[in-house]
């Protein structure tokens, strides 16, 4: 299956949004401590009454936080489930042509095809 044109697909994508959703996330909030501790000035400016920047930025970070898990649900569902799922049709596809390979299996698969313990 590592030789599968499709699987190393599956994982370039799968490791490319990984790494916008690290830079997303982390930068965010690092940019957000980065502020408060070399511009506090900036962090204090007062936008609605007793609400700041810093304060409001920080709460932003609840918003950034539930854009990246949007994002995360949005791109699997569109991109890397489909791909698994024809990964997962194409082994199972295999294996019953192969019924002796199957059996050499080192672990037992659920009928749901996921790895029991």
């Amino acid at each position: 299956m590592s030789d599968d044109p499709e699987f190393h697909s599956l994982r370039r994508t799968h490791r490319r949004f990984g790494i916008r959703a690290t830079v997303l996330s982390v930068g965010g909030f690092l940019l957000y401590v980065l502020l408060s501790s070399f511009a506090p000035g900036v962090m204090n400016q007062p936008l609605l009454g007793h609400l700041t920047l810093g304060l409001a930025l920080g709460l932003g970070q609840f918003a950034v936080m539930g854009v990246t898990a949007w994002y995360y649900v949005r791109h699997m569902r569109t991109k890397v489930d489909p791909l698994a799922h024809r990964l997962r049709a194409q082994r199972h596809r295999n294996e019953t042509a192969r019924p002796d390979t199957a059996a050499q299996t080192p672990y037992n698969t659920s009928p749901r095809g996921f790895r029991t313990w």
